[in-house]
């Protein structure tokens, strides 16, 4: 963390523990002022921005501001922000399954996009500078969602998600089974079973490259423990969900990609809500 830079992650209570992996906060008074690339993870999220907007790239090449609330669909391509100002975040991560009821709509619908949640958050209020009280008016203002409209969840497609992560095998299948979890899938998740595997075996491997300390020859292996083949097929997936080499990445990126990259995904280390 860079001075006057602050990222934490928080477990979310109980009840929504089964829809919503991590909520966290970010903050930066003086942000660096360059690209960030982000990566796919595999997860949804709900983002609510407290400081000065970010700006996106578009396929054109363009910058615009992102809305002040957001839902960020499934990534199957890298994401260019870079900060304008002061910034400060209060996001949730979903499980890769676990937003389809706040959405109130197909998550395909929402890969690769970001979708402009102003209204569906209006009402809502967070204290800046307070990670703790940011983090308990996200939580309140889910439960009471989630009591109104009664999230549940598809356990077919959760346990397709889990074997997924843990890089199980899926269970044997017809064509007509295949089908009909790609079309459970495009609904529940966003992207297909195959997808999200893919995406998983990036991030074991990205999650490696991200720390500044390790060396190539670490990556490599890490990406033959992943699952990659070899080194191209590996330096391939870096350029399908980040647009550069891992070695670029890791030399360019500061503050929220990097902030993400290296402490997201643990199983360990959270605050409770």
């Amino acid at each position: 963390m860079g001075e006057g830079e602050r990222y934490e992650e928080f477990q979310p209570p109980a009840s929504l523990r089964p829809f919503v992996r991590t909520i966290w906060t970010y903050a930066a008074s003086e942000p660096v002022r360059e690209v960030q690339r982000i990566a796919p993870d595999g997860c949804p999220e709900l983002i609510f921005d407290l400081g000065d907007p970010y700006e996106e790239q578009d396929e054109a090449g363009g910058w615009k501001p992102q809305p002040p609330a957001i839902f960020a669909g499934q990534m199957t391509r890298p994401l260019a922000l870079r900060p304008i100002g002061a910034t400060e975040l209060v996001a949730v991560r979903f499980e890769p399954d676990g937003a389809r009821d706040w959405l109130r709509r197909p998550l395909v619908e929402a890969t690769d996009r970001r979708l402009d949640m102003v209204d569906r958050m209006a009402g809502f209020i967070a204290p800046a500078a307070d990670p703790a009280r940011q983090v308990e008016a996200i939580v309140r203002f889910l439960e009471a969602h989630r009591a109104r409209e009664g999230w549940s969840l598809d356990p077919v497609v959760r346990a397709e998600v889990g074997a997924g992560a843990e890089d199980h095998p899926s269970p044997p299948r017809s064509a007509a089974a295949q089908r009909a979890l790609q079309r459970r899938f495009a609904d529940r998740v966003g992207v297909s079973p195959r997808m999200l595997r893919s995406i998983f075996r990036f991030r074991r491997v990205f999650d490696h490259a991200a720390r500044p300390e390790r060396a190539v020859e670490g990556w490599l292996e890490a990406g033959l423990d992943a699952g990659y083949f070899d080194q191209p097929q590996m330096a391939r997936d870096f350029r399908r969900f980040l647009g550069c080499t891992a070695s670029e990445w890791a030399r360019e990126q500061h503050a929220l990609a990097r902030a993400i990259a290296s402490q997201s995904y643990k199983p360990h280390g959270l605050h409770p809500a």
